[in-house]
Order: C-alpha cells, then structure tokens, then sequence
C-alpha cells in the first residue's frame, strides 16, 4: 500500500458521522447494508448519507453492488486488510508488543 491510499483513507475517516458510517458497514460485512438500513440506525438525514457514503467510495473502502431497486454497500475487505498492515508493518520492530512482565517485586513505600 501507497502512503497516498493510506492518506486517502484515513481522510475519509476523518469525520465522525462517515466513521460511524463505515464502522456499521464493516460490522455487516459480506451482507451488506442498503442506505434505508444505516439511516434507520444511525439516524443519518439521506442527503448527508449520500454525501458520506460518496466519500467512503471514492476513498475505496467501501463497495456498492445493485440489487434489483436496492444499492448495497459493503466494506472493501482487501484495503481494510491492506490498511492495517499498512499501519502494524514492523509493529514494535518485530517483536512482540506485549509488556515484559518483571520478575522483581516492586517494595510499597
């Protein structure tokens, strides 16, 4: 991944409403949503829906596939993957993240 995808994501994450847009949209994963189903959860007027649901394409994160009168989005499961090892390539500089627990035993004052 470019560092430019990755910009271009991350700016079109940048808002909460679109967040919460695309988060929703990933929790649903293959099935998908339609833009009936994200208004009636997350209480999105259509005309900002529509706005935000433009963004998150043109970012390419999300897909829209048509079925019979319906639009279904669904997450763009390949640059999610991308996009997080984008961020944890060479995380901790390969070695483990977790902390190392110390055997010795800290004295209370």
């Amino acid at each position: 991944m470019k560092n430019t995808e990755a910009v271009s994501a991350f700016v079109a994450l940048g808002q909460e409403s679109r967040l919460n847009v695309f988060r929703l949209i990933v929790q649903r994963g293959d099935v998908g949503l339609t833009p009936s189903q994200i208004i009636e959860k997350l209480g999105i007027p259509n005309a900002t829906l529509s706005f935000h649901l433009k963004e998150l394409y043109q970012a390419n994160l999300i897909t829209v596939e048509r079925q019979s009168r319906n639009l279904f989005y669904r997450p763009n499961a390949k640059l999610v993957q991308n996009l997080s090892e984008f961020l944890l390539d060479n995380c901790c500089g390969g070695k483990s993240c977790s902390p190392v627990k110390s055997s010795k035993k800290v004295k209370s004052p």
